[in-house]
């Protein structure tokens, strides 16, 4: 049988066969201190979220890191390791305040509380590994061919593997933000939100935002590996990485919407309920006592409660109460939105479906606006299937609500149309979309009214004002909040806060608002822009990467 045909130089001598390095490299475990690396910059992106400020420019760093860090990985197995370790990092210090609720608040045993919390960040990990091993299949992996397979270099940084790192993250953070009803805390975007790369939010949501952080990282790698060996293509690298930095910085500028309709003078309210008393007889009475006196304290157009403010079932609150109320209303021209239960009686007296409800109180007119819950937390409002023992485990009353409707109706304050939404429902931006884009009356003014003291004092009130801000720049809309212990907050339509209380205070926040009207591109197609992109790219690098090309070849 003859011989291949022989490569070799000009000079005649035999070039050096290149060995195919992938069988060696793949058995060759990368040491368990390269884990902990991905780890531990995890954990230190923790930092780029609030309170930090200006955390967006560390976490372009942080990104280069771990993209970086990818890119030494030998195989899928160890990406999807190294992936896996900077997700749980990240997670595990990023929503530690989860113990405080299922221990200090719902009185979980210690250790149940931690197991569960470290459980529970090993599951959200699941997601950054995935977007890891998406991007070992799809970057097109290119390796220096060597002499020995021991000289193999891992993979390099190219033009498929930026793109294809942006894409996978972006399509990782949008499914832990879809499956199992979804927890998208900690999106790479809400880091942006004062950040460089916040001008694209009206664009393409914060999942895009990511996208783009994603995207500048790599590319920052790749110019700094190429000029260090010397490689074409490195300044490009580098001149579209500070262009696209330079446009995030621009963007801020475009007016996507307009004001339009009445201003109104509104007041937040902030009770600062113990949560631990909340439920309990003389808690609720105290509970109403303290929101009636704030409540009707002055007039204004409008007037928002926290969540569950009236902690009773609308049906129970007090004759006095609702008298009070509806007296205060009419007299003073005030609309008023209070949070309680809503449920329906049934003829033998029994309450079913329960609903964590915003009810309305509009000057001159009878009947209450009410708006249902529609998107519920797992454990606190709803038990997922096979949970039960986990629940029980905790005293959390009310531990199943009903589900309102996806698209409801704003609240009219003068011809202000305001949408609503309760608690961690504005952390969903495509549904906040929705509501914007397919309500026959588009709202002009958002409110989130929430009770964050399950998590006590602790970086979850800062990081759900973050959100907050997010969603006032991707609909262009501003952002009122009422919460029971903070932040309670003001936020215009450019994603500013310009009215804050502080913490764990009673008060009120008193602000004039103009409602905008006008869609945003995010509102227009939601993250439809970003799956789509982030879907072709990966074909892209699938079907056209330098490895692929180097089979083809072989």
């Amino acid at each position: 049988m003859a011989e291949p045909i022989d490569s070799r130089t000009r000079d005649g001598a035999r070039a050096a066969q290149p060995t195919a390095p992938d069988a060696s490299i793949a058995s060759r475990a990368l040491p368990a201190w390269h884990y902990l690396a991905a780890l531990a910059l995890g954990a230190l992106n923790t930092l780029s979220f609030a309170p930090t400020p200006h955390g967006g420019w560390l976490e372009i760093a942080i990104f280069a890191g771990l993209y970086f860090w990818l890119t030494r990985t030998t195989g899928w197995k160890s990406a999807l390791f190294t992936g896996w370790a900077f997700g749980f990092g990240n997670f595990v210090t990023g929503v530690w305040w989860l113990y405080v609720s299922m221990h200090v608040y719902g009185g979980m045993p210690a250790p149940l509380a931690g197991a569960a919390l470290g459980l529970f960040s090993l599951y959200l990990g699941v997601y950054p590994a995935l977007a890891a091993l998406l991007w070992s299949f799809c970057a097109g992996h290119a390796r220096q061919n060597r002499a020995s397979a021991q000289d193999a270099l891992p993979y390099s940084p190219t033009w498929h593997g930026a793109f294809a790192f942006a894409s996978a993250w972006a399509l990782g953070e949008w499914a832990r933000g879809y499956i199992f009803t979804g927890f998208p805390w900690l999106s790479s975007g809400y880091a942006q939100v004062d950040g460089p790369f916040a001008g694209f939010a009206p664009i393409v949501g914060v999942y895009g935002v990511g996208w783009v952080l994603a995207l500048v990282a790599a590319l920052l790698v790749q110019a700094l590996v190429g000029l260090r060996r010397a490689r074409g293509g490195a300044l490009t690298a580098a001149a579209i990485a500070a262009g696209v930095i330079v446009a995030g910085l621009l963007l801020p500028r475009v007016n996507w919407t307009h004001p339009e309709n009445a201003t109104l003078d509104v007041r937040l309210l902030q009770g600062n309920v113990k949560q631990d008393m909340k439920f309990s007889e003389s808690g609720t009475q105290d509970a109403l006592n303290e929101f009636q006196k704030l409540i009707t304290a002055k007039p204004a157009d409008l007037v928002v409660t926290p969540e569950t403010a009236v902690p009773v079932l609308v049906q129970e609150i007090p004759e006095k109460f609702g008298r009070d109320i509806r007296a205060f209303a009419d007299g003073t021209h005030t609309s008023i939105l209070f949070g309680a239960v809503g449920g329906t009686i049934t003829p033998d007296g029994r309450v079913v479906d329960y609903t964590n409800s915003l009810f309305g109180v509009t000057p001159g007119q009878n009947g209450l606006y009410r708006y249902d819950k529609h998107h519920l937390v797992p454990f606190g409002e709803f038990v997922p299937w096979g949970f039960r023992w986990f629940v029980n485990l905790m005293n959390i009353p009310l531990g199943d609500f009903a589900r309102g409707a996806p698209v409801q109706p704003p609240f009219l304050v003068h011809n202000q149309p305001v949408a609503v939404d309760i608690c961690y429902e504005d952390i969903f931006g495509e549904e906040i979309a929705r509501t914007v884009r397919e309500n026959p009356v588009s709202p002009g003014i958002l409110v989130n009214s929430t009770n964050l003291a399950w998590f006590g004092d602790t970086i979850a009130l800062d990081q759900h004002l973050q959100i907050a801000r997010m969603r006032s720049l991707e609909t262009g809309r501003p952002m009122l909040r009422a919460t029971n212990t903070g932040a309670t907050a003001a936020i215009d339509a450019h994603g500013n806060v310009i009215a804050h209380l502080p913490a764990f205070t009673v008060g009120s926040i008193d602000v004039r608002i103009a409602g905008t009207q006008g869609f945003t591109p995010y509102v227009t197609s939601g993250n439809n822009t970003v799956i789509a992109v982030s879907l072709l790219m990966l074909a892209f690098g699938f079907a056209f990467g330098p490895a692929r090309i180097g089979r083809r070849k072989a």
